[in-house]
């Protein structure tokens, strides 16, 4: 079966500083993104879908003009230029509306079932595997699947971070996903902010880091509650659109089950500027240890 990668790129990077999404992290520039693209590949994907805005196409056509070519098909969607739901309202929004806007705007693109993700987080090999396995057996429709890490593998050492707090069943469905932001580390507890009070949080508890498996039925869905979204928020600039949000509500009106597959890999992400050496010598190091090649996806003509 057929596996397409979608990688969210189009970020700004505002706490970053800049744009990160092609800031050269391995011993031969490759980026975050060129990590999950080899894991995914590995596990079997053979396509992959970048979302990015058009003044950064000239800048990844460039970066992927022999990588990965010989192994898989890359192609762009442009969420800024994705307005199609917005025609008859006022907008009084320049920028996007999010992560599900972003995926909404691969619908047209994507045929198979898929995995999407952040351009700027490394994963780990075993859970494109594991994900790549789900999708190809999953005999559901409506059936979808989350990657969740634990919490205390996902922090930064410089500054607090947002992630998903997952709730489970009994049989390892998602019951419900939770948007917390400035999630860090207060003393020996691990805790997140909101309205100026710290709550504690445990440490071993199931986040998401958008890692998420769907099939294209999802689109159906994504289509009307986008659209709802729009009718509702048109006149709301601080308005987001976010997956995690739009799950939960499918969730909640029955209609998809998600199966959480749980790993203890440990999150590797540029988040901020001094993240960058963390990562490039984590990097490295799984270089230094063969599980990965010094070059990633460079072919002959490059």
């Amino acid at each position: 079966m057929d596996l397409t990668l979608v990688i969210m790129a189009a970020g700004i990077g505002s706490r970053y500083g800049g744009v990160k999404q092609l800031e050269g992290i391995g011993p031969s520039g490759e980026t975050l993104m060129d990590y999950s693209i080899h894991d995914a590949i590995e596990a079997g994907f053979r396509k992959v879908v970048f979302i990015i805005r058009r003044d950064l196409e000239e800048a990844f056509t460039y970066h992927y003009r022999n990588r990965f070519r010989e192994m898989t098909d890359i192609s762009f969607a442009f969420q800024d230029e994705f307005k199609k739901y917005e025609e008859g309202f006022e907008i009084i929004r320049s920028k996007p509306w999010g992560t599900g806007h972003a995926m909404l705007s691969t619908g047209e693109l994507i045929k198979t079932p898929f995995a999407i993700l952040n351009a700027d987080d490394f994963y780990g090999a075993p859970a494109f595997h594991a994900l790549a396995g789900a999708l190809r057996e999953n005999k559901k429709e409506n059936r979808y699947f989350l990657v969740a890490y634990r919490l205390i593998n996902t922090l930064s050492e410089f500054g607090t971070v947002s992630r998903g707090l997952c709730r489970l069943d009994d049989h390892h469905d998602l019951v419900s996903v939770k948007e917390l932001t400035r999630i860090g580390r207060k003393g020996d507890e691990v805790v997140y902010e909101e309205n100026g009070e710290f709550y504690p949080l445990n440490p071993d508890d199931l986040v998401s880091m958008n890692f998420w498996g769907f099939s294209p039925f999802v689109f159906t869905e994504l289509n009307s509650r986008f659209k709802e979204f729009i009718k509702r928020n048109h006149s709301n600039p601080k308005a987001e659109f976010y997956i995690p949000t739009f799950v939960d509500g499918l969730i909640h009106d029955r209609l998809a089950k998600v199966h959480v597959l749980a790993t203890e890999e440990t999150w590797i992400g540029v988040t901020y500027k001094e993240d960058k050496p963390v990562v490039t010598a984590k990097i490295k190091e799984m270089v230094g240890q063969g599980l990965y090649p010094p070059k990633l996806g460079l072919t002959s003509a490059s």
